[in-house]
């Protein structure tokens, strides 16, 4: 494949994705990876700096979800703003196949799992800037945020193997179960 080919990052991170998924991301190196991608190592380190970013790389989802928190109509109550944008997140992801195999490789690797808490800790810190804009108390923010958080992963992990959903309604249905369950009888 040719260094100058389109798409070098998404190349980078489909060539990480099978690597890890075939030998485990221990075993993997950044040269087999910019080989895989028939880029050479020099090009992985302008897009990444490291290979645990491979799979983290940018902060499209933290920059959607922020802009769509922010745009969000005034009168709406933060707890739904940043549900709707949750619902929107599919915007910015791959593809559902290539999630759902990430989900798997960061789920066998104990390095990527600790940098995907740090990358949801990184969008937690965010949304608390964008719920602080419309006149959230942070304390209160983090509690808004880690309740949606919940429902999102809730959704997400259906919506990864539930073709004929959207996200946007499996996020709305496991805010009802949650609100079902909490409200009394």
């Amino acid at each position: 494949m040719p260094r100058w080919e389109s798409d070098a990052q998404g190349r980078l991170e489909r060539a990480a994705l099978e690597l890890f998924e075939t030998q485990g991301f221990e075993r993997t190196t950044v040269a087999q990876i910019a080989r895989t991608a028939g880029l050479t190592e020099r090009s992985f380190y302008r897009y990444f700096p490291d290979k645990r970013e491979v799979l983290f790389a940018g902060n499209e989802l933290e920059a959607h979800l922020v802009a769509k928190v922010e745009a969000a109509a005034p009168d709406l109550m933060p707890f739904e703003a940043l549900l709707t944008a949750l619902g929107t997140a599919d915007e910015v992801f791959r593809s559902r196949e290539f999630l759902l195999r990430r989900v798997g490789v960061i789920a066998a690797s104990p390095a990527l799992a600790e940098r995907d808490l740090i990358k949801l800790a990184d969008i937690g810190g965010a949304l608390t800037r964008a719920l602080g804009h419309r006149g959230v108390e942070p304390s209160e923010a983090r509690l808004i945020i880690d309740v949606a958080i919940a429902i999102s992963r809730r959704a997400t992990s259906h919506w990864l193997t539930a073709p004929d959903a959207t996200l946007s309604e499996l996020i709305a249905q496991a805010a009802a179960e949650l609100r079902e369950a909490v409200t009394p009888h």
